[in-house]
């Protein structure tokens, strides 16, 4: 297959893949050619080499990726898997990772969900007390209940009981692997693996085969907090991978939360210094509605998570039922619920999606009377 029969997704399949060259780098490279990534297969080296951090290494991997990638067997096991692979300008890919500058190209990705609502971490330690279990366990049942993506690691531990508590509310949850979507680690949670797929899904950013690293790991937790707005650690010890994502979250802008424990137990020494460093001290869900903001509306639990003082973004990159209902509120028009499924012949679940999602934007905001209007 030539370059130029590429299709978007599978250029970025295939630089995902290929050895040396990260997001940063090929975002660079976007932006010198077109933003398209099918070019960058093509493009002499003596161009790709002008772009910064492209070496002959980085541009021999790209004009020579048939060698080092097998598009076709890559396909094929994507298919037997039940997989797919979300690049970064599907709308399926998580929004919020979306703005992170070393975003990956792609997600792996088993299970339907598209990630339209808010998601928030619980993470922490693999060795765990039977208060960090149930606290786990509670915190992804009420935030599921919500309306909220429970998104963790599948770990043993605090990860494994977040995301039984979510799917025990019927709620979303989000698993995000450090290793190939073909490995289930640790084997025990293949039963969990399971009903997460069914639920909401399963990610990950590494091709099949890989094996999980303290690399990958960490490359990983980057991505739990990227596509979350809150990353709650429940136990961790103060060298746990926990206080990995917890770093990575502060740096991405994201609000951390940290659940206290006993000062005699190890694994919530990490949680302290947390606090002590400036993480907000979590007793229950209400501390994250409370931190955020957040106002009554839609919802499976009819309290679906709308922040006031979420920043406010540009209005393109909007989901096609989002873009229909915001539509509606040309000339200031001011609508109820019912008329907005009438005008947009969304159904009410939908209707209600989309209705978050431009709250969440600050596109639309929900007024006392409990008709809408465009901000």
């Amino acid at each position: 297959m030539q370059a130029g029969e590429l299709s978007v997704n599978q250029a970025f399949l295939v630089l995902n893949a290929l050895p040396d060259i990260g997001p940063v780098t090929t975002n660079r490279l976007l932006a010198e050619f077109g933003d398209d990534p099918r070019r960058l297969f093509e493009a002499p080296a003596r161009e790709l080499e002008s772009v910064k951090g492209v070496g002959p290494r980085i541009s021999g991997n790209l004009r020579g990726w048939r060698a080092l990638v097998d598009l076709a067997s890559e396909e094929a096991r994507l298919a037997a898997a039940g997989a797919t692979f979300v690049s970064v300008r599907d709308p399926g890919y998580p929004p919020l990772l979306r703005e992170l500058p070393d975003a990956p190209l792609g997600l792996y990705r088993r299970g339907d969900y598209t990630f339209d609502a808010p998601c928030v971490a619980i993470v922490g330690s693999r060795r765990t007390t039977l208060y960090g279990q149930a606290t786990a366990k509670k915190l992804g049942c009420d935030l599921a209940k919500l309306g909220f993506c429970v998104v963790s690691g599948l770990a043993r531990g605090i990860d494994t009981f977040a995301h039984e508590g979510a799917l025990e509310a019927g709620g979303r949850t989000a698993a995000v692997l450090g290793n190939g979507i073909d490995i289930v680690y640790p084997p025990e949670n293949l039963g969990l693996y399971r009903r997460i797929e069914e639920r909401g899904a399963v990610l990950t950013e590494f091709p099949f085969g890989r094996r999980a690293d303290k690399q990958s790991f960490a490359m990983r937790n980057r991505i739990v907090a990227g596509m979350c707005r809150a990353v709650i650690v429940v136990e961790s010890d103060v060298n746990g991978g926990s206080m990995i994502t917890a770093k990575f979250a502060g740096e991405q802008g994201r609000l951390v939360f940290a659940v206290p424990g006993r000062i005699d137990q190890p694994s919530s020494a990490g949680c302290h210094q947390l606090i002590r460093d400036g993480a907000t001290l979590l007793t229950s869900v209400d501390d994250v509605l409370g931190e955020l903001d957040y106002l009554e509306g839609f919802g499976p639990a009819g309290v679906a998570p709308i922040p006031a003082k979420a920043a406010a973004p540009a209005a393109a990159g909007l989901g096609a039922d989002e873009a229909r209902v915001l539509g509606c509120f040309a000339g200031g028009a001011i609508l109820s619920a019912d008329t907005l499924v009438g005008l947009t012949g969304l159904a009410s679940p939908a209707l209600a999606a989309a209705l978050m999602m431009l709250e969440l934007k600050r596109l639309v905001a929900k007024r006392v009377d409990g008709t809408y209007e465009a901000r």
